[in-house]
């Protein structure tokens, strides 16, 4: 057993916290249920914090459909970007069962991925969500926002499932030097699979405060080096990968506006460009005009997570939109298509349309239209 820590009361009282144990698994469970931000996401990703979505508890898994559960899975979770993430909860694990944590992992990476169809994953975030007496669409609400496709974000979860990318996270009151090396050991070979340990240890006082602190456990410096790699070439966004990216999260609908968009640019070369930009969440393209003599006008990006941004600062610090009426004119012409500026010109926002939302033609090309009154606007300049 470790040390305590210290708080500060208002008062400058000084309350010693001493570590306890658990009185049992279940107690964890429960409070990874109740706060699944324990599960420590700003540690898992420093630079974008993952946010979870509980599919289900005691989740079970069998090799077909006629065999017997063959084990169960402590939590389900999804992140933002719709990775499963698989928690298994051990307190304070001993040597046989860090032994089982091996083949464990490798059971639970292969099995969901062949016996979890996406219909049965979304069953058991509905059901669970039943039981607490909960809303299923507003939980998803809260989770991703309003503007959140539902449809999309399970075709996403689908695709990890199937590209093999999922996380696995150990948790325990105390994780062994020993398991940490199996962690470690599995955090680096099981690429694009994530291995995670998580421990968390309680501290409680005298007078009944508690604190939990977690602690994440396995991102070795040969790990987050071979993880990264890939993700830094994927983030080299050029035509080729951004298309098979952007299906690949978003579906075929999506990637069919994105190439029309794309289109339009293209079709309007020297005076237009594409500049690809970087980036794993937010990476794409950004379509420029170019004016002789003059500032190069960035019209809009589109980004793989769907959507089509805009600069209101940009659009706003420039001629012709810095004027008052033709201000109002492009806000006027952006809001017929989902894009909202704000009332003043030259704020720092950045409106965004989501891509699904043109899947009907008439929706698509009233965009198109828009972005050409726009450019004709400028050139008179």
């Amino acid at each position: 057993m470790g040390g305590g820590i210290y708080l500060i009361q208002d008062d400058d009282r000084l309350v010693e916290m001493m570590e306890q144990p658990y009185d049992s698994e279940d107690q964890l469970q429960d409070l990874l249920v109740t706060y699944p931000n324990l599960i420590a996401g700003d540690q898992i990703d420093r630079a974008t914090p993952r946010q979870w979505l509980l599919i289900s508890r005691e989740v079970t898994i069998a090799s077909d459909e006629e065999t017997a559960v063959q084990w169960s899975l402590d939590h389900l979770f999804l992140d933002q970007d719709a990775i499963p993430t698989l928690v298994d909860v051990r307190r304070t694990p001993n040597a046989s069962i860090r032994q089982k944590v091996l083949g464990q992992a490798i059971d639970y990476a292969a099995n969901a991925l062949v016996y979890w169809p996406i219909d049965s994953i979304i069953a058991l975030f509905e059901a669970n969500c039943r039981d607490r007496g909960r809303d299923p669409e507003q939980i998803f609400e809260d989770f991703l926002g309003a503007d959140a496709n539902e449809d999309q974000f399970w075709q996403k979860v689908k695709t990890n499932l199937q590209a093999g990318k999922v996380r696995l996270v150990f948790v325990a009151d105390e994780i062994s030097a020993e398991m940490r090396r199996v962690v470690e050991f599995l955090n680096e070979q099981m690429d694009p699979v994530e291995v995670l340990a998580l421990e968390i240890k309680q501290y409680v006082s005298e007078d009944g405060l508690r604190t939990l602190v977690p602690r994440v456990i396995g991102q070795t410096a040969e790990a987050q080096q071979k993880k990264s790699s890939a993700t830094r070439e994927r983030r080299r966004w050029d035509e080729s990968s951004f298309f098979a990216e952007i299906k690949a999260r978003g579906g075929a609908d999506e990637a069919r506006i994105a190439k029309a968009i794309y289109a339009w640019v293209k079709d309007r070369v020297p005076e237009m460009d594409i500049q690809w930009g970087t980036g794993d969440t937010y990476g794409g393209f950004a379509a420029n005009l170019h004016q002789k003599g003059k500032k190069t006008y960035q019209l809009f990006t589109v980004n793989i997570a769907g959507k089509m941004e805009i600069s209101a600062h940009n659009y706003g610090s420039q001629r012709p939109f810095n004027q008052e009426e033709k201000w109002l004119e492009l806000r006027s012409k952006l809001s017929s298509i989902g894009l909202s500026l704000p009332r003043e010109a030259g704020e720092r926002r950045s409106p965004s349309l989501a891509l699904f939302t043109l899947q009907d033609e008439s929706a698509l090309n009233q965009v198109i239209e828009t972005f050409d009154w726009i450019t004709n606007e400028i050139k008179k300049l």
